[in-house]
């Protein structure tokens, strides 16, 4: 690919996926909130840093996404859910990238593929759940889906070489989390950048609208 945009590039996957880019010498746009001011829970914010930028985009890579928000930890039981948490979920993982597809309209190329990606979880598959907890995250994650699903379909009929997906990159080893790795192998942001962009060049026409994860298998619903 020629060039892409990353949303988020301040962060552990944000900045391995910019890095990688890079090294094979793509030419790579990055906007994130310590670095540009960008708050993708505001879309004054994200139409204002959105329309600066005139050049159409092979990839637009939402790589933000946030776990534990304000001291909010993944629910355990339900009798821990609370509004502010849920809504502070939906903000940052499921609002957020939602503002940035709609504002990022005019940076899809309608001449050739272009794909534009978020980042999701498996947690956020609902027929993937057979262990309960984390309610908020799981949601949020789960709405994202249905938002990038959706998209793609009234998206593919103005763009029509267009790709929307959501991608599951595996348990990376950052910040966001550091504390619930316990004993589930993770791998390296470096690696899973990697995994990632080798997923986005297998992409095809008919996998817009889906959810795949690090491996380029599709998770269901």
């Amino acid at each position: 690919m020629e060039n892409a945009l990353i949303i988020g590039a301040s962060g552990g996957i944000g900045q391995a996926i910019t890095a990688s880019l890079r090294q094979a010498g793509t030419a790579v746009t990055t906007l994130s909130r310590s670095e540009d001011g960008l708050d993708i829970t505001d879309e004054a914010s994200v139409e204002a840093a959105l329309s600066r930028l005139g050049e159409p985009f092979d990839l637009i890579f939402v790589t933000t996404g946030a776990l534990v928000i304000d001291g909010a930890e993944p629910e355990k039981a339900l009798d821990q859910v609370t509004p502010r948490a849920m809504l502070d979920q939906f903000r940052v993982n499921c609002i957020g990238p939602s503002m940035v597809l709609k504002h990022a309209r005019h940076l899809i190329p309608r001449d050739r593929r272009a794909v534009f990606a978020a980042l999701s979880a498996r947690v956020g598959s609902i027929g993937d759940n057979g262990i309960g907890g984390w309610y908020s995250y799981r949601t949020a994650k789960a709405a994202l889906n249905q938002m990038i699903h959706t998209a793609a379909i009234e998206l593919r009929r103005t763009h029509k070489q267009s790709i929307c997906v959501t991608l599951h990159p595996g348990t990376v080893a950052t910040d966001l989390t550091e504390k619930y790795l316990g004993r589930h192998s993770s791998v390296k942001p470096s690696e899973a950048a990697g995994n990632l962009l080798r997923v986005i060049e297998g992409l095809e026409a008919q996998d817009t609208g889906l959810f795949f994860d690090w491996a380029g298998k599709r998770v269901e619903w």
